[in-house]
């Protein structure tokens, strides 16, 4: 069973260098050359891999994203709405 919290001490180097521990690397499947995302949240920090971070935030926009595209086809739909061939004709 996985643990959902695991604490681990790491030490700043001269150069403000952290090492993940190889068990949080292999559990995670962070390898050599791998990007990561810092997160930076008032006094706290987090380190992501960027598929996992898109994950997060598209679940935690889904609702708005949703309501958003919604709203935009309604809009979008609405040949009487004189804005968007002002709009269109602009753009040509």
């Amino acid at each position: 069973m996985k643990r959902l919290i695991e604490l681990k001490t790491v030490r700043v180097s001269q150069k403000g260098q952290i090492s993940i521990p190889a068990s949080i690397r292999k559990e995670i499947g962070i390898k050599m050359g791998d990007e990561l995302f810092l997160v930076k949240r008032e006094n706290r920090i987090m380190l992501e891999k960027p598929e996992e971070f898109e994950k997060g935030i598209n679940k935690e926009f889904k609702d708005l994203i949703e309501i958003s595209e919604e709203s935009l086809k309604k809009l979008w739909l609405n040949k009487e709405d004189e804005i968007w061939n002002t709009y269109l004709k602009r753009g040509k």
